[in-house]
């Protein structure tokens, strides 16, 4: 089998060979055609690049520098170049979210605060590319947009839209029977009754002047201005984007970095009411996460208490801030799950008594009691009073309660109200502790229901909440740690809680819950400062508390922050001698030892000052050992010294008022100082506490030092836990990265030595220190590096550009930092895999170099050294980067100078300053700096040039190339004496970054590479700012980058292209995320470099991964990724201008020498220079590929791709379409292209598309067919009749039959896909084919009409044909759908999208990527299909979209599974398609006319203009406007005038065939369309008697016409057709010229015998229901043309096909005999053949009434006359297949005898042609026919059976006789094997059917005897 396949194949391969050699001749050596290089070496006309290989670009500088731009200013001088424009540098304010930015108070700070402070504060420098969002990157074909482009369509109006249902059409249709009663009650032939109804018809609109004799040029003058005139200029607007995946090229803008907040909720608290009110209650509210066991917020404290409660405290609390009032507060939650809690804490001022009494009267007295318990409350009031004014100060803990948060949120989402009321509370006998509901939600929601996992944490969207708090716990004094909470807490959640069992506090505490507002007026942030949108300061502000989020949050700081969280835990004074009991801690932050040096830094609480110097903890009565909750909260000061400490003072309070005894006695003393070794001190401390004040100067140390004659409490032990924690963006809390700013700082400041930790480092140490510094940032966390991220990559690539000097050398670090930068990029990378694009481009990286990143220096106010501002940095550039080399420097062409080259002093500003700098530096041994570029002819970088004169040393490796460039050089000692600090040497930073990236290696490349796009963008915005600040933006392209760097470009570009493809089969993910990102990166380069370079990189990549592609066997995974750089590459928004689309095709001053214009002539039979340039237009010719480079490559891989023959592409069809289809749909909707003299110029660069799409037709999915199912004529091949059901002929057979000579839809040959043996193509899906051809009809709408014509003229006849062909395939495939089809859809999208979904989800759920996906599908492709070829993989698409109604319904396919669409998304989605048909086939008709303008001056124009009639023929036949119809009708109305001999002479066939289409548009339901095709056929009949005096041709078709038309069509409607016929009868009255000839009669003969027709037909609907009836009038009709043979065959063929339907296939079968009687009576007339019947004498076996079809009577047209049995059915194959299917339906009816009659005729004319075939085919169905015969049962069923329940026939019954004799046979005779017999009503008999039924008796009497017939006449 393999064997013969193979063999197979190489026949197919020679063949298409041979083919391809043959046309290339009239191709004229057509590229396209001569792919296979083995064919294009013998017929090319020169040296062409085939198209597998790249061509060298044109040089777009020099071109555009030779050729410059036009004067005039207009459209087309914008397609020339890019604007001056394009790029710009914009420093964008950042928006501040509050009214002043929070910067530090001091204005003194040291430089690590500084430099924050800077990175949150500065602008944002962005690089805007002003066009970028015109590229097909940023301008998606989306549907809203595709809506917009869509507004303000007309509606096309359709027949078939206007059409009526079934149901309401047979109304329609009897009353239309009632209103013509005349004709019903006409016996056939009552003319005057006819006459009077049509003359009494109202015709409709003449056209205006059709009758006056007009120059064709002006009627077509006149036509195309109708047809151009309103036409929709945006062709893609109505054809929806092919669906794809993200499109690769799509790069969305990074989200701006910002402050970092989770998921945010409203807290307001309304009201805290207790049943005795007898003193203030102070009330704090905080979340913490039970799972985690941590506190996720800070506290927020508020005050509910009345005006009278608070005045009890007035002695002790200064007048209140306004920021400590607020009562509401937003919480912000980055984690929400259900382990999340609302703690609420009350504290009350301190008395006298532990918690539980003073506690006791809540519990016990009531409020409903107050009148009873009067004198007792005011005891108890009378006592808080004096607590208040003596202890006003001190606290003491008093109650707390805890509420589910995620209960609250999942339990008000599921209520239906607006808002939810929920009373939460705990009492023993409410059912659950925590939550007693309203009626509304008991039951709904309880505790149990709470889910482990997070997935109903949204606190987005629930509905408010109020909820009520009623009961609260009193607090433990012993415990108070939040260790005690998590346990309560814990507790709280199960069923059976220990506290349900206390005794609770009854109060009410209401709050409000609600998710937070987007922008909350009057907020504040937790540093108070007012948030924007704060009209008014006096308003009650809501506070924002800040989030300590339960696990890490990967967030770069952006805002200044700097608070410190101190939390005393607990005190142990049990072994302190003394009395201590009653104590609090006094915490101060101080700046020095002094009392009075405490800061106001503390926040304060609630209704008190915004900051206070001291805060209290809370005092637990008589208890030595306290624990405490409290929380302080501190604002740090931006700038700590060491002496910044925390003190903390321990008091005993004296709560009973004593003699002598003090309020507060201090019982100890312990300290925190802020900084150690300069880092800030923070965590969890267990410190001794002194019983002394501490000395002096104690606040360096810490408390842990034994300072000499000190008392310490417990022998100097730990006895009091305190927890610091800060919140600072200043404090990196990481030892690393604090010692790498520290590095990076002391080297600033030029300060040594340094102390970092417990070391100092020397300047003779920094350079090892800061060296290991940055390889050890590797080992920080990755939190604080994400949180510092800005000012780290800042710092790092500082390092790069200005090297520091440190002992006198400079130290090149720009090694150790590309390393840093590669190593952190990939951390990040790797961890937060979370937030990366489509591309792999971590979002926090694209932000910082979209927004944060700028050249050093380039800060605005820079502190740096050398010239400030922007305007300073200008000259940064080091002599290495002048472009312009000062010739005193006498260098080799092969060298430059060092790209890192730091030799030079200052910053010069001319080329001669540097060389007098360079020379004046006291003779440097600058040996080192000199290195070998690799130019074009110099040696390659390893080889050893000949060293020159200045240079000493010679490199000899890529090693020491390495070294050498990174500026490892010697130093004199005279030139650094000069300097201090940092060189203000600046290198360029892309220019380090390149040489890095070039030299480096092993893992630190791999790494870069792994991150390819962080470099390359980096690299590009550190070009875009140089140029910027150097201005050079204005510069030319050749003169803005030195040729070290373009040559550091070149070898990296070449390095990773080299990468992509040795790496692609092992690491698919890295190398597509490294191809993506090095097109990219040659996409930001086509706008600031040298174009024509950056096209040699292009090349360069394109040769690298050409080569490779073409040695696999299975290439399509490479050749995809090369798509997809090439689509990236294109989507520029300049895309139009790189290809140089104002160029003439002069072949360019190529540099390949091969292609000169002498050489480049590729067309065959044109030698002008002037077709010369057009055949290069049209074709993919070297000229062409070079100077439109870009189109050049695009149309290449469409071609190469598509090419049947090639290996293992063909899973990439669709992707390379869709990349040329984006890219017209793109310029089409492109506002710089909308005019239509620019559009052109646009098309102009695809017009080899039209070569390349003409070649694909044998592959294109034939839209035809379902139009032959849809009962449109389609050809009929003969062998199909041999098939089983072959009588059951179709509409489209019977017309056919008929002879109405339908179209030849022999999809021209080239779309019959081969049948036999060979390699079969591949056929494109249809969404492909769909795709190919707009983009086909967009060329062929925008391109230049004259050099679409003068490339016509060129093209041979065959490649006109298959244009013809291809615009034959676009009529089908954008014919109109109909809104019914629509609507069906709709219903089924609905079935389907379950299905759907399911594959959706698979898709989406999958374990790997889209884009992974598919390339893995194609990698296993070959695999899967059949054979391993190509042929029926469909592409491999996911699922076949085409199967399902996908075009329709992708967008529409929902996740609800409500109705699937709106009607008036139907209705839309109609009127777009309805306007996409109508727009395509105008353009189709503008193509045909220039077709006919370019041939009509041709010899060879019969066969063309054959083509174009036949494509305007489908176009009427298909479902069309009725816009598109009046220009249609008007094109062919032309066409006819111009050549009317064509039709009447050569093509008669599509005479007929237009006949058929102008009638059936004369019965359209639409006024317009009727008026132009009643005028149509009036001057069709004009034309051809014109040419003869006669118009018998058009007479004849349009009768038969008419008949086919009522006998298949089901709603045709004779009241418009009535309306149509007076028409022409109008114009013939009408039509003066005329009047004196026979004309005028002769058509109304003609109109009346048509009117005849209908008025039967009117008959025939009549009995629709009624098929005997109907068969009889047929017959009638029939009978009526028995002079008129073609009408005769038509009226038998709809007959049979009514039987068919019937499966009376005796009597389909007897039409079928006498159709082909008719036919061979003719045949015998026209041709004298022996083996051909001799009339209809010879079937007179099968049934003697056969003998009716002679032709003997006088008035029988003879054939020889025009337009008379010109069918094709009067032919030899046509009378075979007659008899074929004659055969057939008496085998289905089982007359096996007939059978064998049939065959006797068949048989001699196959024996003629030597049919082996055939005859085989006949012998085996003759062989079966009279087995049966022999096998046949015996029984009487059969006659039972058939004389009950008899079937019609089309003849009438048998006569009696007839029956006599069945019952006399089978009486004597047994039982016949067949019999039938019927009862008929009707009394007459014609000779026809006794033959008939003759016939069936011989076979019933003498079965298989063979004894001729016993009763040959009646």
């Amino acid at each position: 089998m393999a064997e013969r396949r193979a063999f197979a194949q190489k026949i197919s391969r020679t063949v298409a060979a041979e083919v391809r050699k043959q046309i290339s001749g009239q191709y004229g050596g057509s590229p396209q055609l001569l792919k296979n290089l083995n064919i294009g070496g013998s017929v090319s006309h020169h040296t062409t690049v085939p198209l597998t290989e790249a061509v060298d670009p044109v040089d777009v500088e020099e071109y555009l520098h030779s050729h410059p731009l036009a004067a005039e200013s207009g459209p087309l001088r914008d397609l020339l170049e890019f604007p001056r424009d394009d790029i710009e540098v914009v420093s964008t304010p950042r928006e501040c979210r509050t009214l002043v930015s929070a910067v530090p108070e001091e204005s003194e700070m040291d430089p690590h605060v500084r430099d924050c402070v800077r990175s949150y504060t500065e602008d944002w420098a962005i690089v805007n590319r002003k066009y970028h969002k015109l590229g097909t990157g940023f301008n998606p074909n989306t549907l809203d947009k595709q809506k917009e482009r869509q507004k303000g369509l007309p509606k096309q109006v359709f027949e078939s839209d206007d059409a009526p249902d079934g149901n309401s059409y047979q109304d329609e249709q009897d009353d239309l029977k009632r209103r013509s009663m005349s004709i019903d009650d006409t016996p056939r032939g009552s003319w005057a009754c006819s006459i009077f109804d049509l003359k009494n018809s109202q015709p409709d609109a003449l056209l205006p002047n059709l009758l006056d004799r007009t120059p064709n040029e002006e009627i077509d003058h006149h036509n195309e201005d109708q047809r151009k005139s309103g036409r929709h200029k945006e062709l893609f607007a109505l054809h929806p984007a092919p669906d794809e995946e993200e499109p690769i090229e799509r790069l969305s803008v990074p989200e701006v970095p910002k402050e970092h907040f989770g998921q945010r909720l409203l807290v307001k608290c309304l009201s805290l009411k207790f049943e005795i009110e007898i003193e203030p209650i102070f009330a704090s509210l905080a979340l913490y996460d039970v799972k985690e066991k941590k506190k996720i917020s800070e506290n927020f404290y508020f005050d509910l208490n009345s005006e009278q409660m608070k005045g009890m405290l007035r002695p002790h609390v200064p007048p209140a801030a306004i920021s400590t009032l607020a009562r509401s507060a937003i919480f912000s939650i980055t984690y929400p799950s259900q382990d999340v809690f609302l703690v609420i804490k009350l504290e009350k001022v301190l008395q006298q008594g532990d918690i539980g009494e003073c506690a006791e009267p809540y519990m016990i007295f009531k409020e409903s009691d107050a009148a009873k318990n009067k004198e007792k409350l005011e005891k108890l009031k009378g006592q808080a009073e004096q607590f208040c004014q003596r202890l006003g100060k001190y606290r003491m803990p008093f109650a707390w309660t805890a509420i589910h948060l995620m209960n609250i949120v999942s339990s008000a989402g599921s209520l239906e109200r607006d808002s939810t009321e929920v009373e939460v509370g705990t009492g023993e006998r409410k059912g659950s502790w925590s939550e007693r509901r309203n009626s509304s939600i008991v039951g709904r929601r309880s505790l149990e229901r709470t889910t482990s996992g997070d997935e109903a944490c949204n606190l987005s969207s629930f509905r408010p909440a109020t909820l009520t708090v009623t009961n609260f716990f009193k607090q433990e004094g012993d415990r108070l740690s939040d260790e005690d909470l998590y346990k309560f807490l814990a507790d709280m959640r199960r069923p059976s809680s220990v506290l349900r069992r206390l005794r609770p506090i009854t109060a009410q505490l209401k709050i409000d819950i609600s998710p937070a507002p987007e922008n909350p007026h009057y907020c504040l942030t937790p540093e108070l400062l007012q948030v924007k949108l704060y009209p008014d300061s006096r308003v009650r502000p809501t506070r924002e508390i800040l989030e300590f989020p339960a696990r890490d949050v990967y967030v770069p700081n952006t805002t200044y922050r700097n608070l410190l969280y101190v939390y005393p835990q607990s005190l142990n004074f049990a072994n302190r001698q003394g009395s201590a009991r009653n104590i609090t801690v006094k915490v101060q932050f101080m700046y020095g030892e002094d009392p009075s040096n405490a800061m106001p830094v503390i926040f304060g609480k609630s209704s008190c000052p915004e900051f206070s110097k001291e805060a209290y903890t809370a005092v637990v009565y008589h208890n030595r050992s306290p624990d405490f909750h409290e929380e302080i909260k501190i604002k740090l000061p931006a700038t700590l010294t060491d002496h910044h400490h925390l003190l903390f003072t321990f008091y005993h309070v004296s709560c009973q008022q004593k003699q002598n005894t003090p309020l507060e006695t201090p019982v100890g003393y312990t300290w925190i100082p802020m900084l150690q070794n300069g880092r800030l001190k923070t965590g969890q401390f267990c410190l001794p506490v002194s019983l002394e004040k501490p000395p002096q100067a104690y606040s360096v140390l810490s408390p842990e030092v034994p300072l000499p004659g000190m008392k310490w409490v417990d022998n100097h032990k730990g006895v009091f836990n305190v927890e610091v924690v800060a919140v600072s963006s200043l404090h990196t809390q990481d030892p690393y990265l604090d010692k790498f700013f520290a590095l990076v700082h002391a080297l600033d400041e030029h300060m040594f030595p340094v102390r970092i930790g417990d070391m100092r480092i020397m300047e003779n140490n920094l350079e090892n220190e800061l060296k290991s510094s940055i390889s050890a940032l590797n080992s920080s966390q990755l939190e604080p590096v994400v949180r510092f991220l800005h000012l780290l990559l800042d710092k790092l690539i500082l390092l790069v550009v200005r090297p520091p000097v440190i002992a006198g050398q400079i130290v090149n670090l720009g090694q150790a930092s590309f390393e840093a930068m590669a190593s952190i990029i990939n951390r990040l990378h790797k961890n937060l895999d979370g937030n990366q694009d489509q591309h792999g481009r971590n979002s926090l990286l694209a932000s910082y170099i979209y927004y944060v990143f700028r050249l050093p220096n380039t800060y605005p106010n820079s502190p740096s050294p050398g010239p400030g501002g922007l305007g300073g940095s200008v000259h940064y550039a080091t002599m290495a980067r002048s472009a312009v080399r000062p010739a005193s420097l006498n260098l080799n062409r092969s060298r430059s100078l060092s790209n890192s080259n730091p030799d030079i002093s200052g910053t010069p500003t001319s080329p001669d300053d540097e060389v007098r700098s360079i020379i004046g530096t006291k003779g440097l041994d600058r040996s080192n700096s000199w290195v070998n570029t690799g130019g074009p002819k110099a040696a390659p970088w390893g080889s050893n040039p000949s060293p020159s004169a200045e240079s000493t040393q010679v490199v000899s490796s890529a090693t020491d190339r390495s070294c050498n460039r990174m500026s490892s050089h010697t130093e004199t000692s005279s030139f650094l004496q000069t300097l201090t600090g940092r060189l203000p040497t600046k290198k360029l930073f892309h220019e380090e970054l390149a040489l890095q990236w070039v030299v480096c290696s092993g893992s630190v490349r791999e790494a870069a590479l792994q991150q390819a796009w962080f470099f390359f963008e980096l690299m590009v915005k550190s070009m875009v700012h140089h140029l910027y600040f150097a201005d050079k933006l204005e510069a030319t392209r050749k003169n803005r980058f030195p040729e070290r760097f373009m040559d550091d470009v070149s070898a990296l570009v070449s390095t990773i292209a080299g990468d992509i493809v040795s790496r692609f089969q092992k690491d698919t993910e890295m190398v597509e995320r490294l191809n993506t990102s090095l097109a990219f990166f040659l996409n930001d380069l086509l706008s600031i470099m040298d174009r024509g370079f950056v096209f040699g990189l292009i090349k360069t990549c394109y040769k690298q991964v050409s080569a490779k592609v073409y040695s696999l066997t299975n290439p399509s995974n490479l050749a995809s990724l090369k798509l997809d750089f090439l689509r990236i590459i294109c989507s520029h928004e300049h895309y139009v201008t790189l290809n140089l689309p104002c160029s003439l095709l002069t072949p360019p001053a190529s540099p390949s020498p091969s292609v000169s214009s002498a050489t480049s002539q590729s067309s065959g039979f044109s030698t002008n220079v002037q077709d010369q340039k057009i055949a290069n237009m049209f074709e993919l010719s070297v000229p062409f590929r070079q100077q439109h480079y870009l189109a050049g490559l695009v149309l290449t891989e469409l071609a190469v791709i598509l090419d049947p023959d090639a290996e293992g592409l063909f899973g990439l069809h669709k992707k390379v379409i869709n990349m040329v289809h984006n890219l017209l749909s793109s310029h089409d909707s492109d506002p710089r292209y909308a005019d239509p003299q620019v559009k052109a110029r646009v098309a102009m660069l695809y017009l080899p598309l039209i070569g390349v799409i003409m070649e694909t037709v044998p592959q294109l999915y034939d839209f035809t067919e379902s139009h032959n199912q849809r009962g449109r004529p389609s050809c009929v091949a003969v062998d199909d009749y041999e098939s089983e059901g072959g009588s059951m002929i179709s509409q489209t057979v019977a017309m056919a039959i008929a002879g109405t000579s339908v179209p030849q839809l022999t999809r021209p040959s080239s779309f019959l896909l081969p049948s036999s043996g060979g390699r079969q193509h591949s056929t494109f899906s249809t969404e492909s084919s769909r795709s190919l051809l707009i983009c086909l009809l967009w060329v062929l709408k925008n391109a230049d009409e004259s050099v679409l014509q003068k490339w016509f003229t060129d093209l041979s006849v065959l490649q006109l044909n298959r244009l013809l062909d291809l615009l034959y395939l676009c009529v089908s495939c954008f014919e109109y759908k109909g809104k019914k089809v629509f609507e069906r859809m709709n219903s089924l999208t609905f079935k389907k999208s379950k299905d759907m979904r399911a594959k959706l989800e698979e898709a989406i759920l999958g374990s790997i990527g889209a884009r992974q996906e598919m390339v893995r599908r194609s990698r296993g492709q070959l695999e899967r299909s059949p054979s391993g070829s190509a042929f029926g993989s469909q592409e491999n698409l996911r699922w076949r979209k085409d199967m399902t109604h996908w075009r329709q319904n992708t967008e529409k396919l929902d996740k609800s599974h409500k109705p699937a669409r709106s009607r008036a998304e139907i209705e839309h989605e109609a009127l777009i398609d309805g306007n996409l048909a109508t727009e395509a086939n105008l353009i189709i008709l503008d193509t045909l006319e220039i077709v006919v303008q370019t041939v009509s001056v041709t010899e060879s124009k019969e066969s063309i203009l054959g083509g174009v009639l036949k494509v305007l023929l489908h176009s009427m036949a298909c479902n069309q406007s009725a816009l598109y119809l009046q220009h249609c009708f008007a094109t062919q109305r032309a066409l006819v005038s111009k050549f009317p001999e064509l039709l009447f002479e050569e093509e008669t066939e599509q005479c007929a065939d237009l006949c058929l289409r102008l009638l059936r548009h004369c019965s359209s339901s639409i006024g317009p369309i009727r008026s132009h095709a009643s005028a149509s056929l009036y001057l069709l009949m004009r034309q051809n008697f014109e040419i003869g005096n006669n118009f018998a041709r058009v007479k004849m078709q349009v009768t038969m016409s008419l008949s086919s038309l009522v006998g298949t069509s089901q709603n045709f409607n004779e009241e418009f057709l009535r309306r149509s016929l007076k028409t022409i009868l109008t114009y013939a009255e009408e039509d003066l010229e005329l009047r004196e000839t026979t004309f005028p009669d002769q058509v109304q003969d003609l109109v009346f015998n048509l009117h005849m027709i209908l008025s039967d037909t009117v008959k025939m609907k009549e009995h629709q229901e009624d098929p005997e009836m109907l068969i009889d009038l047929m017959y009638r009709i029939a009978k009526g043309y028995q002079n008129s043979p073609d009408l005769r065959l038509t009226w038998l063929q709809n007959m049979a096909g009514k039987h068919s339907e019937r499966s009376n296939h005796a009597e389909s079968a007897q039409c079928l005999v006498h159709s082909a009687a008719l036919v061979a009576e003719y045949l015998s007339m026209l041709e004298d053949r022996k083996y051909l019947p001799v009339g209809c004498v010879t079937f007179q076996n099968i049934s003697s009434n056969v003998l009716e079809e002679s032709a003997v009577s006088d008035d029988v047209v003879s054939p020889d006359e025009e337009g008379i049995c010109s069918g094709k059915y009067f032919t030899e194959a046509g009378l075979v297949g007659l008899l074929e299917q004659a055969a057939a339906s008496f085998s289905m009816a089982g007359m096996y005898e007939a059978v064998n009659e049939v065959y006797k005729v068949l048989i001699p004319i196959h024996e003629a042609n030597r049919d082996a075939k055939k005859l085989s085919t006949i012998h085996g169905k003759l062989q079966e026919a009279f087995s049966k015969i022999v096998h046949q049962s015996t029984g009487w069923e059969f006659l039972l059976v058939e004389f009950f329940f008899p079937f019609s026939a089309p003849f009438p019954p048998p006569p009696l006789f007839v029956f006599g004799l069945v019952f006399f046979f089978v009486l004597h005779c047994g039982t016949p094997n067949f019999i039938l017999a019927k009862s008929y009503a009707n009394s007459s008999t014609p000779l026809m059917a006794q033959g008939m039924w003759c016939c069936q008796l011989q076979a019933l009497l003498c079965p298989g005897s063979g004894t001729r017939a016993l009763l040959s006449s009646p």
